[in-house]
């Protein structure tokens, strides 16, 4: 089994508009309400994709108890720590090919409740042997606290998998999780300088392999991903899709690679399933979502080869 943590999760509302006009009354009715967050994007694909999956974070107020009736509605497993704040919602606006977002900071835990939180994950690794983490942490979270969860996971040799950004993926790099994700400009900023080419970004790639990581996955749009896979460097190039609804891929290409590493596949069919996965999702209009019965005919049009490396790294 997975376990998909969520640490901010929210109510996730998207109003489509043929136009959006400011300072002036706008009516829509094609609304859509889900469950989101970043970690409930990649359950929802592991889910469409067959694998057995459980959610857990932090859910509470009304907005919370919204998010845990649509997870059980989709017979999705679940065991999220309570609190006493109020569960965010977050507001998408999609008019004339744009998106304008208004995203809700969320409630701040508790010290009581970051507590019950590292106890209940825990429990949680006993059950499962791998782990993702995915989005930012709530207010009243120390910006380590990815760390702590990565070294307990690191103890009892599960897998965990981080997806996060600023100082929370720079603390959760020093404690060396399984797998990271980031996109060439937050490698950049780890780095300290632009990466300008393909090389760049290989070589900082695998500097950051040197902190323990297997996985080094950089993500670079349509352009695929470059990844270092302890001391292998790989390109992944992807096939010529339309794209109806790109948000949310980041998180599905999550959810493929956290399925290679579950059932125990090689670096390339890893890399394969989560550019599979991630270029399913932008093929539909729901977000977190991907067509099961397509995943073996896209996964044989991902390729995924080796990179010589040059002489200046040994």
């Amino acid at each position: 089994m997975i376990v998909t943590l969520t640490l901010n999760p929210a109510i996730d509302m998207n109003y489509r508009l043929d136009h959006l006009v400011i300072d002036q009354v706008n009516r829509c009715d094609k609304v859509i309400k889900t469950a989101g967050g970043k970690g409930l994007n990649v359950t929802r694909v592991l889910k469409c994709a067959g694998e057995p999956v459980l959610a857990t974070g932090f859910l509470g107020g009304k907005t919370g108890e919204f998010i845990q009736e649509e997870l059980n509605e989709s017979a999705i497993e679940n065991n999220f720590v309570p609190i006493s704040g109020r569960t965010r919602h977050c507001l998408a606006l999609m008019h004339e090919g744009n998106q304008t977002e208004i995203l809700e900071s969320g409630p701040e835990i508790t010290a009581d409740e970051a507590s019950a939180f590292l106890r209940h994950f825990e429990k949680l690794l006993d059950q499962a042997d791998v782990f993702t983490a995915s989005g930012s942490v709530p207010k009243g979270l120390q910006p380590d606290f990815y760390a702590k969860l990565i070294r307990l996971a690191k103890k009892k040799n599960k897998k965990f998998l981080l997806d996060t950004s600023g100082e929370s993926l720079l603390a959760g790099i020093e404690a060396g999780p399984t797998l990271i994700k980031p996109n060439e400009f937050e490698l950049a900023g780890w780095i300290g300088h632009e990466l300008s080419t393909d090389e760049a970004i290989i070589d900082a790639a695998f500097k950051l392999s040197e902190k323990g990581i297997d996985y080094v996955v950089v993500s670079l749009g349509a352009r695929g991903a470059i990844a270092c896979v302890n001391g292998t460097a790989y390109q992944v190039t992807l096939p010529k899709v339309k794209a109806v609804n790109p948000v949310g891929s980041g998180d599905s290409m999550l959810a493929g690679l956290a399925l290679g590493i579950s059932n125990g596949y090689s670096a390339e069919k890893t890399l394969a399933y989560g550019a599979c996965f991630g270029t399913l999702n932008a093929m539909e209009d729901r977000t977190g979502f991907i067509d099961k019965d397509k995943i073996d005919q896209m996964v044989a049009q991902i390729k995924v080869s080796k990179i010589a490396i040059g002489t200046t790294r040994h």
